[in-house]
């Protein structure tokens, strides 16, 4: 027998909703908690864009910071270049700024010394312009540039400054569409992580 609902029927499904939402969210981390291998790769990218947009951003980053960083998935400047390349123009020019902030006055100097190679050089030169602080990188520069090169100035970047790595991971927490690139057992990493930080 059911027994009468004293409270208004819309707090009550409100409530009710977040209480199943809540329970769903702990379930599916929690298949990812012991680390990829006992994941559903084949999952995971759909898991990931239903958990980043109920997680806290900071989780996210952790997550996608891991993933990075993991001895599991491939070098940290091969999954930069390939989430450039699924990147939109506004995303790839972030990201760039991001990277060569975080790459420093001596590596950017090198870079724009065609050091990288290719157009980059020249780009770079036109950006930075001789002077120690450059300019944003726009869209419209950023578009110039192959995955290919951004893999070459992440990996010179890395060189430089390990901590690129928990700036990439901030910067995609933001755009959680472009980590899907990286495929499923990148994405089982993060939300492995995902899960611990929430556990916390």
């Amino acid at each position: 027998m059911r027994e009468p609902c004293v409270l208004p029927s819309s707090f009550t499904l409100s409530s009710k909703q977040e209480n199943i939402m809540a329970f769903d969210l702990g379930n599916l981390l929690q298949q990812y908690m012991n680390g990829a291998s006992g994941a559903d790769n084949t999952r995971a990218t759909e898991d990931f864009e239903r958990v980043a947009q109920e997680v806290p951003r900071e989780h996210v980053a952790q997550g996608v910071t891991q993933a990075l960083r993991s001895d599991q998935t491939p070098p940290f400047p091969q999954m930069v270049g390939q989430m450039f390349g699924q990147s939109n123009p506004n995303q790839r020019a972030g990201m760039l700024n991001q990277l060569l902030a975080a790459a420093g006055p001596s590596l950017l100097g090198s870079l724009a010394g065609g050091a990288a190679g290719g157009g980059l050089g020249g780009l770079l030169g036109n950006v930075l312009g001789g002077g120690a602080r450059p300019d944003p990188i726009t869209p419209e520069q950023a578009s110039q540039l192959s995955p290919e090169q951004v893999q070459q100035i992440a990996e010179k970047a890395e060189q430089e400054n390990p901590g690129v790595v928990e700036r990439m991971g901030d910067f995609y927490a933001e755009h959680p569409n472009v980590v899907k690139a990286l495929g499923g057992a990148a994405l089982a990493i993060a939300l492995g992580h995902m899960a611990q930080g929430m556990r916390r």
